[in-house]
């Protein structure tokens, strides 16, 4: 089952490209955050963030948290500040495309102005270390005799990402996806606390926020939604040969307030550009395993709306619209 394979593979590009926009001297940016702390997204924004100012890109950072309404909150907050807020990004990722489609808010991606995509981040299944489930195989055979047994956690809501790549894993199984128990943390740090301590056999997340967890020893990552084993991850098994045939990447990216200025877009997307060449960038993608994928512009908007048509396919075929 490919999911989002074409789409993906027109937006990760070659990152010799030169730009017209060279990266201006900036002195500061505002990350917003649609969600708590410990999640992707926060993960996302305090990473490129730590990477800019260390390499003298960008002279300091700055992050607000602000959870809410399935990140429908903050997204509200930067139309209606938008007049204040030309220094703000804010980190956004695939569910900014399904929790439209949902009618969870009204906005969608249309709304503000889309700076850049800059990296891809795997999904992955994760059990705690002290888990009997040492294996897929071990997962499915538990959850295709008593499904109700095995609570799968995630990040966010019921409906979104991380239920949705839940399905998809369980579904390219052979099991029935509708009968997943699905159980909602707010943001990724609660639902691996929510791992940790028991209340969930097993987690849907992205690979970079399960990753160091696993070199702890506080986790058991099952598989990855890549179509081949990563660099980066190379002891893990892909969810093909783990027997559950699924790809999946979510995209992640910076959008500004609308009526954000072309200026200031290409300034920002310059000195975005500029961070991949950077060691600083190298330490925190190795660190996270992401994948570099960059969309600047009409190229971003095109990539978002291709992937809005793929994903409601997908979803009224899951029965999640």
């Amino acid at each position: 089952m490919t999911i989002f394979a074409k789409t993906v593979a027109g937006a990760v590009i070659s990152l010799g490209v030169a730009f017209s926009a060279t990266a201006a001297d900036i002195e500061t940016i505002h990350f917003l955050i649609p969600g708590g702390a410990g999640g992707g997204w926060d993960g996302t924004a305090r990473g490129t963030g730590e990477a800019l100012t260390k390499a003298g890109i960008v002279d300091s950072a700055s992050y607000e948290n602000m959870s809410g309404g399935g990140g429908g909150k903050a997204i509200a907050h930067l139309i209606e500040t938008a007049d204040k807020a030309q220094g703000t990004l804010m980190v956004n990722s695939t569910p900014i495309v399904i929790r439209s489609l949902q009618k969870v808010f009204p906005q969608s991606f249309r709304d503000l102005t889309p700076v850049a995509g800059t990296i891809g981040d795997y999904a992955a299944f994760v059990v705690n270390i002290d888990s009997k489930i040492d294996s897929m195989s071990d997962l499915m055979a538990i959850y295709n005799d008593t499904p109700r047994k095995v609570a799968i956690g995630g990040g966010s809501v019921a409906g979104s990402m991380d239920h949705l790549v839940a399905a998809m894993i369980m579904k390219s199984g052979g099991a029935d996806a509708k009968n997943l128990k699905y159980i909602p943390y707010d943001a990724g740090g609660k639902a691996m606390a929510g791992l940790l301590s028991g209340e969930i056999q097993a987690l849907s997340t992205g690979l970079g926020e399960a990753l160091d967890l696993q070199k702890q020893g506080q986790v058991r990552i099952l598989c990855v939604t890549s179509k081949e084993r990563l660099a980066d991850a190379p002891d893990i098994s892909t969810c093909i040969e783990a027997g559950n045939p699924a790809e999946f990447v979510n995209w992640r990216g910076f959008f500004g307030p609308p009526g954000l200025s072309a200026e200031a877009q290409a300034s920002y997307a310059a000195a975005l550009r500029k961070m991949y060449d950077t060691p600083e960038w190298e330490t925190v993608r190795a660190r996270n395993g992401w994948v570099e994928i960059f969309n600047v512009g009409p190229e971003f908007t095109n990539f978002l709306e291709v992937q809005e048509a793929e994903l409601q396919d997908l979803m009224k075929e899951l029965g999640f619209l």
